[in-house]
């Protein structure tokens, strides 16, 4: 009797960033070579399975793709099969996943998406899911594809607005992506050697940022502020750019650089510029860590699913590629707390966060730290 044929399915949702080309050739190539499975790619990620768009992935598809930012497959952040325009089409979803013939799916994607794929799996959906995103905020594992690709993006524009900081002794604000995380703003900051780094997850007293903006300008004549899209005075509220109903990311953050501009001029006398990188931070070539580190996370997920281990996702344990539930990683975030070794290590820097409390914390914590022993 004839052995039948493994069909996978693969989608990319949410944002795009760089790196998931790299996944999605990982995947299907050790699925191909090693299971000689057939693969389906979903278009425009849930929204392909919501409209019935799909199409056969060669061999060939998957050449040439390495290096290429974005995602041959498309992505979509506002198809949530259980909300689209206010309907649920998820059991239409899944009668189609069903149609399909699949043995199973690998959704390539952030915390929406893998949320969206945990509801689906309930429902009887055979998935694996990994972790991309620029922001590194899922839960459950250390690090995503496409958070480096985007600090590097990050430093070099920092490093571009120090020198016309410089040149006309600016205090230079910079914005970066991070809605509720702020992961992006701390690393590039760190990396850029920012005076000021703010972040969503501690609140900023903008008396503190201009006495710390004033200190560099009168040490260095030029001071430069990264702050993260999420980022938020003490007792104030997000700053939003718009919002779109029914849509996974419903709330669009941005203008935070503006903001902080117009905060600091009240306080101090000097010229201030801001700069919003948007999605320049999301786009190109990845870094060769990320092309290395999303088809490691690739190639796990394909012998998950040839293993028929489904309902879990890929992730980075202390630095071991490895798996865990869905349910433990959806509908949750992982935030930048005091207990982070970037922020300590910020903190002890002198670098400003805005926020009085952070650097008591940072105390208690250096007080706690036992003596090594050899």
């Amino acid at each position: 009797m004839k052995t039948k044929t493994l069909r996978i399915g693969i989608l990319t949702g949410g944002g795009d960033c760089s790196g998931l080309n790299a996944a999605i050739r990982a995947v299907a190539k050790s699925l191909m070579l090693n299971c000689s499975a057939e693969i389906i790619g979903i278009n425009d990620g849930f929204l392909g399975l919501i409209e019935q768009r799909t199409r056969v992935i060669s061999y060939a598809d998957c050449s040439g793709i390495l290096s290429l930012g974005g995602t041959i497959l498309g992505t979509n952040n506002s198809a949530n099969p259980f909300n689209y325009f206010g309907e649920d089409v998820s059991e239409k979803v899944m009668d189609y996943y069903v149609s399909l013939g699949l043995d199973g799916l690998v959704v390539i994607g952030g915390d929406g998406s893998l949320s969206i794929a945990h509801e689906m799996s309930k429902l009887g959906m055979n998935i694996v899911g990994i972790p991309k995103t620029i922001d590194n905020d899922l839960m459950g594992t250390d690090r995503t594809f496409g958070f480096d690709t985007a600090v590097s993006i990050v430093t070099d524009a920092i490093d571009r607005l120090r020198t016309t900081g410089q040149s006309h002794k600016r205090v230079m604000i910079l914005e970066t992506m991070g809605r509720y995380a702020g992961w992006i703003a701390l690393h590039a900051g760190i990396a850029g050697g920012a005076d000021v780094i703010l972040v969503p997850e501690f609140a900023y007293d903008i008396d503190e940022v201009a006495k710390a903006c004033q200190l560099r300008m009168g040490e260095q004549h030029y001071s430069l502020v990264v702050v993260a899209e999420g980022a938020k005075q003490v007792g104030g509220e997000f700053t939003i750019r718009e919002t779109k109903e029914f849509s996974t990311d419903p709330i669009r953050l941005g203008g935070i650089a503006n903001v902080l501009k117009m905060q600091l001029e009240e306080k101090m006398d000097a010229e201030i510029r801001a700069t919003t990188l948007g999605h320049i931070q999301r786009g190109g070539s990845p870094t060769a860590f990320d092309r290395i580190f999303a088809t490691n996370l690739g190639t796990y997920a394909a012998s998950l699913v040839a293993n028929k281990h489904f309902g879990s996702v890929v992730v980075l344990k202390n630095n071991q590629v490895c798996s865990t539930s869905l349910k433990y990683v959806a509908n949750k975030s992982r935030l930048v707390t005091l207990q982070d070794p970037a922020l300590a290590s910020a903190l002890s820097l002198g670098i400003c966060f805005g926020n009085t409390e952070l650097e008591a914390g940072l105390h208690s914590l250096n007080q706690a730290i036992p003596n090594s022993t050899d």
